[in-house]
């Protein structure tokens, strides 16, 4: 009896070992990757898968425009295109002006 089971409990185990080694990651990535692609607003730098890179100017729901630093030049992509973020745009990389500054020594002299 426990020779016949023992090959199912290695293929059980094999398939253990494949989702959490190969197919959890990948799914992983692909939900990061998704959700970078989400949140792209106007004024973000990216490269595209192409090696393309351009500022964002414009998003709709599967396209996106960019403008190309040389002439101004606005190309369309899809939203899939979009390999990486340079840099975030302004809006979300603003640093809190709020906060209260040290003072200096500096003195009436």
């Amino acid at each position: 009896m426990p020779q016949q089971y023992s090959g199912i409990i290695m293929m059980v185990i094999l398939f253990g070992l494949m989702y959490f080694m190969m197919i959890r990651p990948q799914k992983k990535k692909d939900k990061e990757i998704k959700q970078m692609r989400d949140s792209l607003a106007v004024g973000d730098e990216i490269i595209t898968i192409g090696g393309i890179h351009g500022k964002v100017v414009k998003v709709n729901d599967e396209i996106i425009t960019l403008e190309m630093a040389h002439a101004k030049q606005r190309i369309e992509f899809s939203k899939w295109a979009v390999g990486s973020v340079a840099k975030k745009g302004k809006e979300k990389a603003e640093v809190k002006e709020t906060e209260t500054e040290t003072p200096t020594e500096d003195e009436d002299k």
